[in-house]
């Protein structure tokens, strides 16, 4: 069965429509090596197509665009295997991260229809394409932090590139965020009901499509804006908690944001506040070290630097116990009870700093080219 279906829509004009619908409901559509190869190869053939205007990528059914990347495989890998790199890890990141650049950087309109489950992998997706659309039932995150890892996929860009430093918040606790957080975080750009594909799918058709990737790019944004409907979307949770928000995040370090998170977790009432504090409280020490760290130097890298440092920081994750430690806690005996490698007042600068250190040498980096 193909992880990845694809098919085309007729306009009316005769051009065409690229549809790739991410096919594994079971694992609600997360990421495995098929899909993400599949995937970019179609989208390097319809880049090539004179007759493709647009793609289209969404999730099958309807609970989840992507619930991230399928780590299953690498968990065990990682297990048996104690060379660095793992070789099994640098295939599956090396393309999945190369898909997402190769998503940021395409030419033609890409639109994702977000809506239900997109996390880890999947926002990586999401927030790569062009056009975004989330619905009423969208519920984004990053929740790395509960397995060890760090927000990848493009996370080292994105969420450093949220106003207000929101980023931070959703990197260091794992929030979800729902649509109207989306649109206001500059991870998507239209809404619509969830019930409204069908709707979408005819306005795409309807729309003129030219020759020209721009001209389509600029027609792409307008029959989205047409369809444009916010009706449906839930009150922004990032909206609401602003001022705590800002609070946590303007402590001035990580040590002082931690003993701020710690000091204050008793007081939340709130359900989502509590969920995000007790999420960053029993989360792993060096993902949040690494969110910080992050967002210190992220500003300052351009995309293809973004990818490469990504690349290096999740090699030494799948290397340093805590990312196997977090898997077998949330998925494989799912004890909800990891033992982390160290309390975040133990790790030095220079444990963090060796985080970065590339196991390549130079110019053999997998995206030196870029």
């Amino acid at each position: 069965m193909m992880s990845v279906l694809f098919d085309t829509l007729t306009a009316q004009n005769g051009k065409s429509i690229g549809v790739a619908v991410l096919a594994d409901e079971k694992s609600l559509n997360a990421l495995n090596a098929e899909m993400i190869e599949a995937l970019s190869a179609q989208l390097t053939e319809w880049r090539h197509n004179p007759n493709i205007a647009a793609v289209l990528i969404r999730g099958s059914g309807e609970k989840a665009f992507c619930a991230g990347g399928n780590i299953r495989a690498l968990y065990g890998n990682m297990l048996e295997n104690s060379a660095f790199p793992n070789q099994y890890a640098l295939n599956f990141f090396s393309r999945e991260y190369a898909l997402d650049y190769q998503i940021h950087t395409y030419p033609k309109p890409i639109i994702a229809w977000a809506s239900g489950i997109v996390m880890g992998g999947g926002l990586g997706v999401a927030a790569a394409a062009a056009y975004t659309i989330v619905t009423e039932t969208t519920r984004m995150a990053m929740p790395e932090i509960n397995i060890g890892l760090f927000p990848d996929a493009g996370g080292s860009w994105f969420l450093p590139h949220m106003p207000a430093r929101s980023g931070l918040f959703l990197g260091l606790t794992g929030a979800p965020i729902n649509g109207n957080d989306a649109l206001l975080g500059n991870l998507a750009d239209f809404a619509l009901p969830a019930d409204a594909y069908n709707t979408l799918l005819f306005a795409l058709q309807q729309t003129n499509w030219q020759e020209n990737v721009q001209d389509n790019h600029a027609l792409t944004a307008q029959t989205l804006q047409s369809c444009h409907n916010t009706g449906r979307l839930p009150e922004s949770l990032l909206l609401k908690h602003a001022a705590l928000i800002h609070r946590i995040t303007h402590q001035g370090s990580l040590a002082a944001t931690d003993d701020f998170l710690h000091k204050n977790a008793v007081h939340q009432t709130d359900n989502w506040l509590k969920q995000a504090f007790d999420n960053y409280i029993n989360g792993c020490p060096a993902t949040a070290a690494l969110v910080w760290r992050i967002f210190e130097s992220a500003p300052r890298q351009s995309l293809p630097e973004i990818f490469r440092m990504e690349l290096i920081v999740a090699l030494h994750c799948c290397q340093n116990g805590d990312f196997q430690e977090g898997v077998r806690a949330l998925l494989v005996d799912k004890d909800k009870n990891p033992r982390w490698q160290k309390k975040l007042s133990e790790y030095t600068a220079d444990d963090i700093d060796r985080y970065f250190v590339s196991p390549f040498a130079e110019n053999e980096h997998p995206f030196a080219a870029w």
